[in-house]
């Protein structure tokens, strides 16, 4: 049949070649090739990408690395994919635009691991992102041995086979019997049922009331034998035992057991000789408990079936909160460490503890923080001589219906975790079943690296090693592949929500490589991210092992250790936006840093460089935070100076994040009094805390959700413009204010699309069509408004004007010109004053932000600035122009803080605070605080190392 043409989507027409066109590949099997990629900012691109090649695709920020890896090669990927499948199951998946490209040639199967790919569910932890919980959740099911918690001994089903090889090691000559327990069903009675088993072909029962000989069924019907209430055992068969048993022999054998199992409904009692009974049970049944069988779903959390009744798979539940309890943990319970102990009626039970509990050798004059567990038990649980908090508070619970007690209650509640599974998620049925005698939940809490050495060393017998090899392959594969990325520190048990960028994308990175996949395409957007240079490192070696599997990987990316490693680098530019869009240069590093029209080229060579302040600034003032203890943070205490570019580095995992946005900014916020999250453990907060007037924490998350969000907006500088036009006397004369100058309210802009400038037509199973409003042509506003013009422009092409451009454009508006300039001043002069704000990158919405605080001049107030990884999508030439930036902020009084890996940045810092030495349980201490010099000199730093 046909190709059917002219429907987008369906199929597309043959394109033409031209065997004169060298960019044309011969054969398309040893490269990609894109032609004609006109995608965003894409100038008409034709690229080769190199197959099975480690290929690094770099550029200034907003030069179109993502519109040619992300919107046009994967695109193309999955569209071809989906285009594979039925019309009927295409409606159910996430509708695919057709990049605007000429045609690709040569593309396999393609994987984008995207950038801060985090899941905000409660339920998504490290285990199941990795898929390494269910292939762990398979494990238990068909190797895991359940335990009776009574006795300690496995409970095992007996099956057929069981009791046939007893009898058959029993002495020649015993006389067997298989007898089973009575059953009556239905409410039937004892009469009614033997009746039924008479019927079925039984002849002989044993009662208590027969001297333990048997009696037969017809008597006992006839009435002639009175059997009594007392239990009934029914005879199922008798045998002698032989030296060897035929074949016939074995079926009888085998047949009587499945019937004596049958009728009694998984019981077989044998008696050996008239007296030993050995009892036999196909039920999974062990100490009068009847267990569950493993099944995968009894270790699933996201299952009702595995999930724990009390906190139903969450691990939290809204309980008495310790924090809040005993919120200084440095104070004694003599010092009325228990919060809820203070006060004249309530300190009774302080001194009733104090009391009872000194007479059994409680310490009660030392910090709550140095207790050992048996005396924290006691301090909460309590006994039969002491009250501890728990009863205070089940005292609380028995007077709720007083107000006093209600208000008390609701003081001291709070996440915590469930006292059921002790956070584990799971029924505690899950957690009779062990592998190698551990159960799963004690593997979900162990960080990955000692997980892994576990998995490598545990026990398994030769049946169980033949089950557990094909899963065990799946998870040591994927279980050295989160070693490799620097995720050791990890536990699986960790919440997706709380991994940083970085953390997040290197566990999607382990989810796929730990497929090892042949023949992909690989697109990765700056993995590095979030990455020290030691652990760039090991990335690296993770990537070419995956192209050395047959992959091709294409990596978005700034970092120079990736570049060096590089098989092929692919420059984009030459500058921003409308100012790039085209391929600078291509090929190997050595080509590159030869290349003059390669800004990255002149970087990677040194003729363009980064250079360190000759003077570092010295601190006007300090914040202190003392005694930090949450997560793996050891008792750190750190100084933060102040109106400094003050840099926090480690290792991934060394602790950055748990101390400065964890930490530091939560506490600051409660100060201030402003809303916040629990800060984690510390013990005290000091210093110039009235030099600092606002906290201000400047991340990577968009600027606006709507696609009317823009930078000018953004930065209030669209509101003077809007005025400017109001003025002007074409608009005085039409009686237009302001809001006729919005494509957000009614009024000026254009009816028909409300201001989009297009029109969306639903194609169901087909790429939704976005067409050019036919009112405004793509205008946004209606005619009598775009004939407002002040020095012969539109406010339509006001907005299609770059910032420069408008800058140049206003001179003579000295405000407006002024309100412009910060986004300039921060490498953001090339991006349209109308652009979307959901085409600007993370680098680019971060600078904006940035932007927007620069153009409120000096305030009343001076503002700490916490930037999380703020060179994220940055290159160098643009890393260059945040710090000038940065620079600019502290001249106006103001003071920084920046968590980074990026070594330039630490070398430009006037104050660097290095955490480590390694990542999780190695790591959360202070190794240096000082100027950058003096890191050089720390042994136990990789910072100092790379510097």
């Amino acid at each position: 049949m046909a190709p059917i043409h002219g429907i987008e989507g369906i199929s597309e027409p043959e394109v033409e070649h031209d065997p004169n066109d060298e960019s044309n590949p011969e054969d398309g099997k040893d490269s990609i090739f894109i032609k004609g990629a006109r995608m965003h900012n894409l100038k008409n691109v034709d690229v080769h990408i190199p197959r099975n090649q480690l290929v690094v695709v770099t550029g200034v920020s907003g030069s179109g690395k993502s519109s040619l890896t992300m919107d046009t090669l994967f695109a193309e990927g999955q569209r071809r994919y989906a285009e594979s499948l039925s019309a009927y199951a295409r409606q159910f998946l996430m509708r695919m635009d057709k990049p605007d490209v000429d045609y690709i040639r040569g593309i396999c199967p393609a994987i984008a691991i995207e950038q801060k790919v985090t899941t905000r569910t409660p339920r998504s932890t490290v285990g199941s992102m990795t898929e390494i919980y269910d292939y762990l959740r398979l494990l238990f099911a068909r190797v895991g041995k359940t335990f009776s918690p009574v006795s300690g001994r496995e409970v095992k089903k007996d099956t057929v086979t069981d009791v046939v090889q007893f009898v058959q090691g029993l002495p020649k000559g015993s006389k067997v019997q298989f007898i089973v327990p009575l059953v009556t069903r239905y409410q039937r009675t004892v009469e009614e049922e033997l009746n039924i088993l008479m019927q079925k072909g039984f002849s002989r029962i044993y009662a208590p009331a027969a001297d333990e000989k048997p009696i037969r069924i017809e008597d006992v019907l006839a009435g002639t034998v009175s059997v009594g209430n007392a239990a009934i055992n029914l005879l199922i068969d008798r045998i002698v035992v032989k030296d060897v048993f035929d074949e016939d022999d074995l079926h009888r054998l085998a047949d009587s057991i499945q019937t004596a199992f049958y009728e009694s409904e998984g019981e077989c009692l044998v008696e050996v000789d008239g007296s030993k009974i050995t009892t036999f049970n196909n039920r999974f049944e062990a100490d009068g408990i009847l267990f569950d069988e493993p099944t995968p779903n009894l270790f699933s959390f996201n299952n009702p079936y595995g999930a724990c009744p009390v906190c139903e798979g969450f691990g939290q539940v809204l309980g008495i909160d310790e924090e809040l309890v005993i919120p200084n943990k440095q104070l004694s319970v003599f010092e009325s460490a228990v919060a809820p102990w203070r006060g004249e009626k309530m300190s009774e039970w302080k001194d009733d503890f104090m009391r009872s509990a000194g007479k059994l050798g409680f310490p009660i004059h030392t910090p709550v923080a140095e207790l050992g567990d048996q005396e924290l038990e006691l301090l909460w649980e309590g006994n039969s001589r002491v009250g501890g908090i728990r009863d205070f508070f089940k005292m609380v619970e028995q007077n709720l219906y007083k107000v006093q007690y209600r208000v008390m209650q609701a003081r001291y509640r709070g996440r915590t975790v469930c006292p059921a599974c002790k956070g584990s998620r799971l029924r505690k049925e899950a957690m009779f079943v062990k592998v190698s005698g551990v159960t799963i939940a004690e593997l979900m809490f162990k960080p990955c690296d000692e997980l892994y050495t576990w998995f490598t060393t545990m026990k398994l017998t030769e049946n169980e090693e033949t089950i557990a090899k094909r899963i065990m392959l799946e998870i040591n594969q994927r279980m050295k592949t989160l070693l490799d990325v620097g995720l050791g520190y990890l536990n699986l048990n960790r919440l997706a929500n709380t991994l940083s960028g970085g953390e997040s994308q290197r566990i999607q990175l382990t989810k796929f490589l730990g497929s090892n996949l042949t023949d992909s395409l690989y697109i990765l957007d700056e993995p590095s991210i979030g990455l020290h240079s030691r652990d760039t490192e090991r990335l690296i070696n993770v990537l070419k092992n995956l192209r050395d599997l047959g992959n091709t990987v294409v990596v978005v990316e700034h970092d120079e250790m990736m570049m060096r490693q590089a098989d092929y680098i692919i420059d984009m530019g030459p500058l921003a936006s409308h100012l790039g869009g085209e391929v600078v240069a291509a090929g190997p590093y050595k080509e590159l840093i030869k290349n003059k029209a390669s800004l990255t080229g002149k970087y990677l060579s040194g003729a363009m460089e980064i250079t360190p302040p000759k003077v570092r600034r010295k601190p006007t003032g300090k914040i202190r935070i003392e005694g930090c203890k949450q997560n793996n943070l050891k008792d750190v205490s750190v100084d933060f100076p102040l109106n400094v570019l003050c840099v926090v580095t480690g290792v991934s995992g060394s602790g950055k994040t748990t101390l400065v946005k964890q930490t530091l900014y939560p506490a600051l916020q409660k100060h201030y009094g402003e809303g916040a999250d629990r800060p984690g453990a510390f013990r005290k907060l000091d210093g110039d805390l009235k030099s600092i007037g606002h906290i201000e924490m400047v991340d990577q998350n968009p600027i606006g959700k709507s696609s009317r969000s823009n930078p000018v907006t953004y930065i209030k500088a669209y509101d003077e413009i809007r005025k400017l036009y109001a003025k002007q006397p074409v608009a005085k004369m039409r009686g237009f204010v302001e809001k006729h100058f919005s494509f957000n309210t009614d009024g000026g802009r254009c009816d028909t699309c409300k201001g989009e400038g297009e029109v969306i037509v639903e194609m169901q199973f087909l790429a939704d069509v976005h067409l050019l409003c036919e009112s405004c042509r793509g205008k946004r506003f209606k005619d009598e408004v775009l004939e407002v013009t002040y020095r012969g422009k539109s406010i339509y092409d006001v907005l299609e004007m770059s910032v420069d451009e408008s800058i140049q454009f206003f001179e003579d508006e000295k405000k407006l010109a002024a309100a412009m300039q910060p986004l300039s001043d921060v490498g953001l002069g090339y991006i349209k004053l109308g652009q979307s704000s959901d085409t600007l990158s993370g680098g680019e919405a971060q600078r904006v932000k940035l932007a927007s605080f620069l153009g409120k001049g000096r305030p009343s107030s001076k503002v700490l600035f916490i930037f999380d990884e703020p060179t994220t999508g940055l290159h160098m030439h643009d890393i260059k122009k945040l710090l000038g930036s940065f620079d600019a902020l502290i001249d106006q009084g103001h003071s920084i803080i920046v968590i980074e890996h990026n070594t330039d940045v630490i070398k430009c810092a006037d104050w660097v605070i290095d955490l480590g030495p390694e990542g999780g349980k190695g790591g959360g201490m202070l190794l240096y605080e000082g100027p950058p010099d003096g890191l050089k000199k720390v042994k136990e730093s990789y910072t100092g190392q790379y510097m």
